[in-house]
């Protein structure tokens, strides 16, 4: 949430707040069923708005991050990534542009210094960068109910309705994927975000609504990686196959992109994201930053990562995002330790072990090591 920002509906009859927001409002596995058939909405306490204006918006964008944006068309969604010099992820975001503003949807917790960097980056560009704490952020699913309600009151200030389609359904333009699975679950994964004025929410007093604990259920189901939960002070792009959506490989220099091309055309990431499916039988679920082990009969067990997110899924039961060194075997038995409690886990591979390295690279014939002398005469 946004400094000094109250939670959405928290006056809303069982709503359990969390850190972030609103949890759940009393059965967090039917709203998550609500939330999957498009018929409840999420309000999205733990994300925020950065607008930015000014007649160079786009193509100073493109320029100082890893998405091709010069020509997006008003209305199309995409999403980018602001990269360190040696290519780690500092800061990501959602884009729509309306025609006049570009907005970008954040992680609530990185709005202020995606904000700040972008203010600090702008020199001579005519842009103008704002946090709007005006503004709000509803979270659905497609082609329900909630999709109809919350169209009525999208925010549109220069006519077209800050509504922003997730990208994570299929592989963008310029973008790459890792994962080698032949029914990737991000096909399925319609998640919308909806701008909406804060006085707005008086509208949907009679609207079902469902938790931040359903729309991470849903996230961490389709692979869908985040800032707030998987990105650390190491994470590359490629870690997580978010060259999929928020990497161009054929456009322009900025920030970052000698180790995106690097590890993409030569090298491998040091690091894999897999989802895990987790023994529920202790009714256990492990929070953010638990080491991964593989597993032994013994006290002692070889740390291999760690969980970054996890959620109880209202039909693959308990799962979790964890971010594994690239040695680990595929087939390797995990486990997890917390509050006691020993955990299995089996991985369902999203980012191979051997990912990356793609360039085509021919291999020069060996030059002959022995003395000019001891070589044959050439004609």
């Amino acid at each position: 949430m946004t400094a000094g920002a109250a939670p959405f509906f928290a006056d809303r009859a069982g709503a359990v707040a969390s850190d972030d927001g609103i949890a759940h409002f009393g059965d967090p596995v039917r709203e998550q069923r609500r939330l999957a058939a498009g018929e409840a909405v999420v309000p999205r306490d733990d994300r925020a708005v950065i607008e930015v204006e000014g007649p160079d918006r786009l193509t100073w964008l493109d320029s100082i991050t890893s998405q091709a944006l010069r020509a997006l068309a008003p209305g199309t969604p995409t999403e980018l990534l602001v990269l360190d010099p040696n290519g780690r992820v500092e800061h990501a975001a959602g884009v729509l542009d309306d025609g006049v503003s570009t907005w970008l949807i954040a992680d609530a917790g990185d709005v202020a210094g995606l904000a700040k960097w972008l203010t600090m980056m702008r020199f001579r560009s005519r842009v103008e960068v704002r946090v709007r704490d005006d503004l709000a952020v509803l979270g659905y699913t497609e082609l329900g109910t909630a999709e109809k309600t919350v169209a009525l009151i999208a925010h549109r200030p220069h006519d077209l309705p800050l509504v922003w389609g997730d990208p994570w359904r299929e592989v963008a333009i310029g973008g790459w994927q890792y994962a080698a699975a032949p029914a990737h679950p991000g096909a399925h994964y319609t998640w919308i975000e909806a701008i909406v004025e804060r006085q707005a929410l008086a509208t949907l007093a009679d609207v079902e609504l469902a938790g931040l604990l359903a729309a991470e259920a849903l996230r961490i189901a389709a692979w869908r990686p985040r800032w707030g939960r998987e990105v650390d002070e190491r994470a590359i792009p490629h870690e997580y196959d978010w060259l999929r959506t928020a990497v161009h490989l054929d456009k322009g220099c900025y920030r970052g992109q000698e180790t995106v091309a690097k590890v993409h055309n030569l090298g491998h990431p040091p690091r894999r994201l897999t989802l895990l499916h987790l023994d529920g039988s202790d009714s256990v679920l492990p929070e953010p930053g638990t080491p991964v082990l593989l597993a032994s009969s013994g006290d002692e067990a070889s740390e291999v990562g760690h969980i970054t997110s996890s959620a109880r899924h209202h039909e693959l039961g308990p799962i979790a995002l964890a971010v594994l060194a690239r040695r680990v075997p595929a087939d390797a038995t995990l486990e997890i330790r917390t509050d006691g409690s020993r955990i299995a886990a089996a991985q369902e591979i999203i980012v191979p072990a051997d990912a990356g390295a793609t360039a085509e690279v021919p291999r020069l014939t060996r030059l002959s090591r022995r003395p000019l002398a001891q070589q044959p005469p050439t004609t």
